[in-house]
């Protein structure tokens, strides 16, 4: 449950930490005073969507923080979570979850679990485990049929079935995606076939190697080039070795350095401190003979080939006619052509791929239509016990004689899945198409919601809904922003005899609940007054625990307005003394494992195909 929140500079809000007990706790204070910034700044910490407006005007950024006690064997998912993360540490499995999340005036937001740096996104999903926010415009979500599935689901505790129904589906698709790719156009299928071979023919019978291109290009410059190359190479050797006619002999470097050898052994006989230098000067014989002799070989292996040059440049002509329908390198081509022979086997054995991937849909769907089968045997019964609950708890928050129904529905359609001896269509949830009905006043048909329920009407039902679903709702803390939005002082107390329920019995949650009727702020366990205040041009909000007296007050404000009087203090102290005994009673009741009778009902699912 959330223990401790923490706020600073976040909207109106300058400083603020608030801390939370269990059971009910009411926020309660006049419009405008900062009650649903509490929230935001609440749903900041569990990853909702939050920007630079939040942050307060001069201030440069806004920080909240929520402390969180884990109870021993709580949550699966969210241990799995943070053990996906690194985010608990095994030896302290009880410890506190510390979730922030600061937004600086330039928009950027960090977001911390536990003093680690993590994405907004694991905030979200952590959130999802630890806290669930009711708003306002959640009583929408009741009216549109698409999510009727979802709440039925929770209740029938079928969410792991269907995600393993979601799967089959998803290998149906990939299956079927696979299959309209193999049954494109005869025609194309054949146009297609020819242009492969023919690119594989080519490529192969080119014979292409990676490296071939360089290699060639050195061949050709050399054998372009040949005449330079020998004469250049003659006039090096020349110049090495000497050379010329025997009227005009010329001597060589060689000639030259073995004299100046033969000159420098005559010196070290005279001073032998020379020999090193005469040793020098010998070296670069050997090395000047080594390369003459090279040059000699150089010039002796040039060979002038006409047609060994035409044949490689017929070959560079191939190989870049190739590079330009296949590929910018001699290695994209290889790979084109590998990849043009692995698509044209494809297509080829495609006749058997086929077969078996039809076996496979076949399977899948009789796969699918068993558990669409299952899915809704169990939605039906499910859809029965919804109805005569949400019945009896729309009875209790005075709508007098209203009937709800869960309806469910199927669709024919020849390509759907088996279902008994029918195909019916489906998609990711099976083949049912749930909504929920409501006949609001006695006589009237059942009618979809959103055609019949009144503002008053949608938050009582969702209500309902929420304190039956609360059963099977493992999230700890529940938090209601105006649940009583267009619910009246006649109902506000079972509104308020619902919100405490969701905080006894086997569900055991710490509500938070945001109220303008005292009827619903008196159930609260805690009571904290929300005010606002004006401090050198600047409106600052703040947030109180409230004592026992001081709830009298603030309850007889709530019921009469202010000045206060002594009547409206009176009827507050009434109505606290009426919600104690009453809560005392239900105590009493659950120790004694009394139940309170609900009313029967008859059948409210109706189940049809079209």
């Amino acid at each position: 449950m959330l223990v401790e929140l923490s706020i600073r500079d976040f909207a109106i809000i300058e400083r603020l930490r608030l801390t939370f007990g269990p059971g009910f706790n009411a926020l309660t204070g006049e419009t405008g005073a900062g009650k649903s910034i509490i929230i935001d700044a609440l749903g900041a910490i569990l990853g909702e969507r939050t920007g630079v407006e939040f942050v307060r005007a001069g201030a440069p950024s806004a920080r909240v923080e929520g402390v969180f006690e884990l109870p021993a064997g709580g949550s699966a998912t969210l241990r799995a979570i943070l053990d996906e993360f690194g985010l608990r540490d095994p030896d302290g499995a009880d410890e506190p979850l510390i979730l922030s999340r600061e937004i600086t005036a330039n928009g950027r937001s960090t977001a911390r679990v536990n003093g680690r740096t993590v994405t907004v996104g694991t905030l979200a999903q952590l959130g999802e485990q630890l806290v669930d926010i009711h708003g306002q415009s959640d009583h929408l979500t009741l009216l549109r049929p698409a999510n009727h599935i979802d709440l039925l689901d929770r209740y029938a505790g079928l969410t792991v079935a269907r995600e393993a129904l979601s799967a089959l589906v998803g290998e149906l698709r990939e299956i079927r995606g696979r299959l309209q790719r193999l049954d494109r156009d005869d025609r194309e299928l054949a146009r297609r076939i020819d242009l492969l071979r023919f690119q594989v023919d080519e490529i192969d019978a080119a014979k292409v190697k990676a490296d071939e291109e360089e290699q060639l290009l050195a061949e050709r410059r050399i054998l372009v080039s040949a005449g330079r190359l020998v004469d250049l190479a003659e006039r090096a050797y020349r110049r090495l070795s000497g050379g010329g006619d025997e009227a005009k002999p010329t001597r060589g470097a060689l000639d030259l350095l073995r004299q100046v050898n033969t000159l420098l052994s005559e010196l070290v006989t005279l001073d032998p401190t020379l020999e090193e230098l005469r040793g020098s000067v010998e070296e670069q014989v050997y090395l000047l003979e080594d390369a003459a002799a090279t040059v000699r070989d150089y010039r002796e292996r040039i060979e002038g080939d006409p047609k060994r040059l035409e044949e490689i440049e017929e070959r560079l002509t191939l190989l870049n006619d190739l590079k330009r329908k296949y590929g910018a390198t001699l290695d994209e081509v290889i790979a084109f052509g590998a990849n043009a022979a692995d698509e044209l086997n494809q297509i080829e054995r495609s006749g058997e791929q086929a077969e078996a991937l039809r076996e496979q849909e076949a399977a899948l769907l009789e796969a699918i239509g068993r558990g669409a089968a299952v899915l809704t045997a169990k939605r039906q019964e499910a859809g029965e016990r919804l109805s005569n609950a949400v019945e009896a708890a729309i009875r209790e928050l005075n709508m007098g004689r209203a009937r709800f129904a869960t309806q469910i529905t199927a669709t024919v359609d020849p390509d759907g899945v088996p279902v008994g001896e029918r195909h019916l269509a489906f998609d990711d949830h099976g083949v049912d198409r749930v909504e929920f009905l409501l006949a609001a006043n006695a006589g009237e048909p059942l009618k979809p919601l959103a055609r019949v329920a009144s503002g008053g009407e949608t938050a009582r039902l969702m209500l309902a809904l929420k304190s039956i679903l609360s059963e099977v709702d493992t999230t700890p803390t529940l938090v209601f922003d105006e649940v009583d939005v267009g619910v009246g002082g006649r109902s506000g107390q079972v509104v308020g005899e619902k919100l405490w329920g969701l905080t006894t019995g086997t569900s055991q949650h710490q509500v938070l609940c945001i109220s303008h009727l005292p009827q619903i702020a008196a159930f609260a366990d805690s009571h904290f007054k929300i005010s606002k205040q004006q401090t050198d041009d600047r409106t600052i909000s703040n947030v109180e625990q409230i004592t026992a007296e001081e709830r009298v007050d603030e309850l007889a404000a709530m019921l009469d307005g202010v000045p206060l009087t002594d009547a409206s203090r009176a009827n507050a102290r009434v109505m606290l003394e009426r919600v104690a005994g009453w809560k005392a009673e239900r105590r009493e009741n659950g120790r004694s494992g009394k139940e309170q009778s609900v009313p029967s009902t008859t059948r409210r699912v109706k189940a049809t195909a079209h």
